[in-house]
Order: structure tokens, then sequence, then C-alpha cells
């Protein structure tokens, strides 16, 4: 049953499913023009302003390149004759300009019009680019493409300095089919992938040797498969070796692994279709296998890593600091073992070099980094209990832990290996900030913390090789982000190069209420992190509704001091509307709180990641009158989508309303990779997978639930929304359900003009039409 607001000409329609068709009559009083029109009032916030108008988007710098000698980073910039061209800033004409962190110096090194083709009237629209080692050559992407979630295929140029030469590379490759291009450490040769093989092109000659063979649209080479780009974080499938002489790459076999269709119906007459290989929960998984291949061409010498490759992964491969071996870690499919091998060149035997284990699963896979002088090289471990910095021999047999301390750091910043310093993130005393240390790396002395106590929040750091230099981020809860030039390790500022001032005074005068981050605790005494957002005008005599923003599971923490963009303002936006905005971290959250707080969700995901979300909040209650316990909603995204249907169906006395976006609603849907890491292996949980699942519990169902979900989302499935109508149709339950046509994943506006204005809109609505605020209670 679709239902239509006569006077909501700008909002799609609203469709209630369920055996009970229930009337459209229950439509709030505001609107749509009421929510989404701007005020004239700069105190008051609009989800136009935030969302149709990006009135409050934050500025950020240029990307920068640091160069490796350290004297300086580049940057793209619009040359003085375009000064002011800031319409459409993709298309604009762009330099690259060096700065002297020193001094101050500036000058452009490749100007826009050394990036015109011949016989072009435009320069190419540089997307990224990158220096040969010498500096004498650069390489340029352009004309990128979507793949997935990033743009990753494109067309790449390289222009020789001393000649002035540009050149496109790829021979008569069709435009936007080069994926990755890099050059060789001597800066003769530029590698790619094209069409999932393996290329490489003399640049002297600009003849092309193709490495690879596919035998089949089942093999990949040299790129990711579709689950390893998203749950191991990596894309690019090849690397050179350091004497430019062979190119490790991995290759998969993705034949057996179940192919997912991907429907269009909107951009054609007729449906478009996509596939793609996605192993889902106990199903075959792709087999990964890595080897090395000379330059010129010939055999590949596969690495003989031992066991089924259909039961294994191979998350992490580079060369062994130098070019006889490569290094591979080896995941075993249950991924609570990481084994680490060397493995030879030319013949591909395999020799261990170390094994992490873990209770349950593995928390993360980083590459390692080489040391140079010594020959170790730096491993990242929880194996103390905490996530940690060691410095490993390079037999793999000594292993020296260079951050100690029962806390975690959350990012490797910087190795300065001349200077003899590790520099680190990390937040031991407050786990919603983040800050910038240093330790020895030989393990003398205390780690030092660099970054000011007046820089209270988020901080994160792009730090020069040598370590003297860094673009300093700084973002709070309720400031954006500021970047600044500084030295190191002074911290001392050189220069602002974005200090977001008009954003920070629009803010200011916006009428905001007060926030807090506090600690409550769960039912068996574990302290729980949260945040608690007041309204304007806030008065502790009254009861507020409130709403919870939730992800809680392992690949997210969401009470963070930083700022938060559109997500963060649409909650101001429902503070000024009356609401409590409130956020809880429930355990098994990515919170830098060390492996027993990570790994005791395992197994049970949803079951204990939901009783600390009840526990806090009737915890909240008890603490605070002014929460009005009747009034509650909640709402959330992807993971944070599955919470909101656990909390509605496993604690429907406590939760009025939810909106669930792109929800995992039955964990056996999910890809294999992420969801076996933390719910274990299908065979041996399976009782477990029903328990967990928000479906197994739809019955339970008392409140208000808004479903909402795009059609192409290609990583939680259309279908895994469709499980849960049927469900809830089944059993006669009442709801309302959005489908965003062809959006993927993120549901955002460049899938489609006004989506986010929409989904905005629709989930404010949504709110004011079952939780409304009500008059004061004394």
């Amino acid at each position: 049953m679709f239902c239509v607001n006569p006077r909501a000409s700008r909002l799609a329609f609203s469709m209630i499913l369920g055996a009970t068709l229930t009337a459209c009559s229950n439509i709030t009083d505001s609107t749509p023009e009421q929510l989404t029109t701007i005020a004239t009032d700069q105190s008051k916030l609009t989800l136009e302003a935030i969302f149709g108008d990006e009135a409050y988007e934050a500025k950020k710098p240029g990307s920068l390149h640091w160069l490796d000698d350290s004297s300086g980073y580049t940057v793209l910039e619009s040359p003085a004759s375009h000064a002011g061209d800031d319409e459409d800033e993709t298309s604009t004409p762009k330099d690259i300009v060096f700065y002297d962190p020193a001094n101050g110096e500036r000058r452009v090194l490749v100007s826009a019009d050394q990036l015109t083709p011949e016989d072009a009237e435009q320069p190419l629209t540089v997307d990224d680019y990158s220096w040969s080692e010498d500096h004498s050559r650069l390489l340029i992407y352009t004309n990128s493409k979507k793949v997935w979630r990033v743009k990753s295929r494109g067309d790449y140029w390289v222009l020789d300095l001393p000649s002035e030469k540009l050149s496109k590379l790829g021979g008569d490759a069709a435009p936007s089919t080069l994926q990755f291009a890099k050059f060789s450490p001597d800066g003769t040769q530029v590698a790619y992938v094209r069409e999932a093989n393996v290329f490489v092109e003399h640049l002297a000659t600009g003849d092309i040797t193709q490495l690879t063979q596919r035998e089949g649209e089942h093999i990949i080479n040299g790129i990711m498969s579709w689950a390893y780009e998203e749950e191991f974080q990596i894309r690019d499938g090849f690397r050179w070796s350091p004497d430019s002489e062979r190119i490790a790459y991995w290759q998969f076999d993705t034949s057996g692994v179940g192919n997912f269709t991907l429907i269009n119906n909107t951009d054609a007459l007729y449906p478009s279709i996509t596939e793609i290989p996605y192993p889902k929960v106990g199903e075959t998984i792709s087999a990964a296998k890595v080897g090395t291949v000379a330059a010129t061409g010939g055999a590949t010498a596969w690495a003989k890593l031992p066991g089924d490759p259909r039961q294994m992964y191979v998350p992490r491969m580079d060369w062994a600091n130098g070019s006889d071996k490569i290094i591979a870690q080896q995941l075993n499919r249950r991924q609570d073992r990481n084994t680490v091998f060397y493995a030879d060149a030319q013949s591909g035997e395999a020799t261990p070099l170390l094994v992490e284990q873990a209770p349950h699963y593995i928390f993360d896979v980083q590459d390692v980094q080489w040391l140079e002088q010594s020959g170790g090289f730096l491993w990242l471990s929880e194996r103390d209990g905490w996530w940690h910095v060691y410095r490993a021999s390079s037999d793999g047999k000594q292993l020296m832990d260079l951050t100690p301390g029962d806390f975690d750091i959350t990012d490797v910043a910087q190795v300065d290996e001349a200077g003899g310093w590790l520099y680190f993130m990390a937040s031991p005393d407050a786990m919603e900030a983040r800050y910038l240390f240093r330790s020895r790396l030989d393990g003398s002395g205390d780690m030092e913390k660099l970054t000011p106590a007046d820089m209270a929040g988020t901080n994160s750091y792009q730090i020069s090789r040598d370590a003297r230099w860094a673009v300093h981020t700084h973002q709070s809860f309720m400031q954006p982000p500021q970047y600044r030039l500084i030295s190191l390790p002074d911290h001392r500022e050189v220069t602002t190069l974005e200090d977001n001032a008009d954003l920070i005074a629009t803010l200011s005068a916006l009428e905001l209420g007060e926030h807090e981050f506090f600690r409550v605790d769960a039912r068996d005494g574990l302290p729980l992190d949260g945040y608690l957002i007041k309204p304007p005008g806030f008065d502790a005599r009254k009861q507020y509704p409130i709403i919870f923003y939730v992800y809680s599971e392992v690949a997210g923490q969401t009470v963070r001091d930083t700022w938060g963009g559109k997500r963060h303002l649409w909650h101001l936006y429902m503070t000024q509307q009356g609401y409590l905005v409130a956020s809880v971290d429930s355990r098994g959250s990515k919170a830098p709180r060390g492996r027993d707080w990570r790994q005791s969700v395992y197994g049970a995901i949803g079951v204990l990641a939901s009783r600390d979300q009840s526990d806090a909040l009737s915890a909240m209650a008890d603490r605070w009158s002014f929460i009005d316990a009747a009034n509650v909603g909640i709402w959330g995204h992807s993971g944070g989508g599955s919470m909101t249907l656990n909390m509605l169906f496993r604690y429907p006395e406590q939760y009025k309303a939810g909106v669930s976006q792109a929800p995992v609603t039955d964990q056996r849907l999910y890809d294999a990779i992420y969801q076996e890491r933390y719910s274990g292996l299908l065979e041996e949980y399976a009782e477990a997978y029903v328990e967990s699942s928000p479906i197994s519990h739809a019955a339970n169902l008392k409140g208000e639930l808004l479903l909402v979900h795009g059609t192409g989302d290609d990583n939680v499935h259309y279908q895994s929304s469709e499980r849960l109508i049927n469900e809830l149709v089944r059993l006669n339950k009442p709801f309302r359900f959005m489908a965003y046509p062809n959006r993927t994943h993120a549901v955002v506006d460049k899938e489609g003009e006004g989506t986010e204005l929409h989904l905005g809109t629709l989930r404010a609505r949504f709110f004011d039409e079952h939780l409304k605020p009500q008059e004061s209670k004394q």
C-alpha cells in the first residue's frame, strides 16, 4: 500500500506493508516545507541547509603529497589566470605547486599548460598523481570512473619533465580501463592492470608486455575480489620489486563463488543486470594465491603456501626488504590464526616466519614495515591483550613491544628510522579522543605525547618521511576540522591551511544545547561510553523524548569527540525540535578498549550488544529524570540498522520507534569474511547465527518501524530487507518501508539527486510523528 501526503510533493511515497494495512491518516503536522525551507532565523538549522544546499559543508585543503626526500610537499592549485573559478572545482585547470615548509617558498613545478595533450583545448583533469623516485617523471591519473566504492579505473599519462613530453599509457586501450598504475622503482617503466590482467609499459619505447593471461572470467589478476576489497581494505593487487625486475601479484579464482545479481530497473527501458561473485556465510570463497613474474614476461613462480586455498585468505603480501623473496600473510577461514611466510621469488618455496594466534579472531591485518638499517620489521598484534606495535627480528623469533601499557594504539602515523622514532595514534585515557605519541624504536625510554593539551578531541597527522613536518587535522564534537602545517616534535604551527572560520562562525550563531560524554554501567558492571546532546533552552525539570544513534558492530565506534558532518548536523537539528540525542558504544565496538572488550561478542553480536544498549538506556533513565522513557527512538545504518531492529524486536517495551537503514536482517546473508570472523563458522555456530539475527525476533515488534534500503546495495543486499518484509507480513506486523532505486549501501546524493535531503526529511518526520516532544512534565 502506498501512502501519499498530498501536501508533500517533494517527498516520495511512504510505503506501509503488513497483513494489517495501516491507514495513511497519521501524518505529522509538520509539512515538508516547514521541515526543509531555509530559515531566516540564522539560529535555526533546516534540513534544506544541511542536505540540499550544503550550507554547512566543511572545507578541506587539496590533496597534499610529501616528497620522498622530505624537502617539501606538492599540491594542486588553480593557476593565477583561473583564480576564483570555483563553480566547478573538478574541471578547473590545475598547476602542481611545491611548498618548502622551512621557509614558505612556493614555486610551480608543473603548470596546467604542461598537462595539456597535443591538439587538446583543455589540460587534463588531475584526479591524482605520483612522482618517479628521482622526480624526473610525473604519473597523472585522470578520467576516473567508480568501481564499487571508489574511482579506481581511469586513464594514465606520463609527463617527462626534462623533455616536457606528455604521453598517454595503455596503447589502444579503451578510455578509463586502466587501474592502479605505478612507476617501477627505477622510474623507467609503469605497471598497471587492464581488464583483470597485469601489464608493464616501457616508457622509453612505449612497448607493452602483458604479464598475465586470464583463463576465463572467473580469474582475476592484480586487483582484488569484491570481498577482499570490502573486508580487508585492499584494492591494488600487485607490487614492484625494489630492483624493478619483477612484479608480485594476487590471483583470484572466483569459480564456485555464488554470483549476486543487482537489477537496475530505472536507467533504461529494460533492466540492466550486474553480477558480483559474493561469498556468503558458509559458502565457497575465492581461492587466492600470490606469485612473482619477471617484468619482461614469462612464467609465474607461485608461492607454495600450505592448505586448501578455498579455506584460506591471503590478505597481505609485499616484497621482503629486497628482491629475493616476498612476505605473505595467510589467514585461516576461521580467522583466528595468521601465519606469515617468506616465499622465494624464483622457486616459490615458502618458509613460515611467525604465527599470530587469537582467542577468537585476528583483530586486524596490516602490512609489515621494514626497518632497512636493522633488517627487521614492525608487526602489529594484540597478543598481550592490547593492540600494540612490536619490533620483530628478520627471522621472526624476537619481538619487542614498542608501545607497552594497558591501552590500544589506533594507527601508526610514521616511522622515522634515521631518528629512531615510532609515531603512533592513541588515547589511553579518553576512548572518544585521538592523540599523537612517539616512542623509541630501540624500546628505551617512555613514550611521549606530542599533541598539545589544548587540542582535546580527534587529531590526525600526515607526516613527512623524516618526521620533521606534518599536516595536522584537529576536530571535536562541535568544531569542524581545522588543518595546519606544523613542525615536529615541537608541534609548532607553521601556517594554517584551512581553518573553516566561516563555518565556525555560522555554527556559533546557532541556538544549540550542551553536550557531554558520560559512562554508565551494564548489568554486569562493565562501563559503557556514551554522549548526550540536550535541546537548546534545556530545563532539567521537564522530560524530553530521546533518539539514540546506534552502530554497535565491531567495525565502528560512534562515541567519538569528532565532527560528524551531515549526520551530526541532523542530530543538532533534532535537538532544536525538542529531542535529546544520544549514542552508546556497546561491548565489541571498535573502541580502543582492548582485546577482551572486542572479542567478548564472538558468536553473539546481536545478543550482547543489544543487551548493553538496553542496560545503558535503563541506567540513563535512572540517572536523568529528564529522559522521557516512554518516548524513546533509535536509528542506525548498516550494522546500526541491524541493531535498531534488534532493539525494537528484543526490547519492545523500551523502544517506541526506530529507523533501520540498510540492515543485515539475517547474518547468514552477509559476506563470509566479515560475518564468519565475528560470528564463527556456520557449521559450528548455526544456532548462534539464528539467535543473533534480528529477523528471528521479529514477532516481538510492538513499536513503529521505518525500514529503508537501496535496491542497488552491493554490500548489504536489498535481499536482506526483502526477507524481513516477508517475515513481518507473515506475522501481520504493520511497518513502513522506503526503497531507493539503484542507490548503493551509502544512499547518497551522487547516486540520485535529492537522496540525502529526502532521507533526512523522511527520518525526521517519522520521529516527529511518533515521538513528538510533549509539554513539560513537572
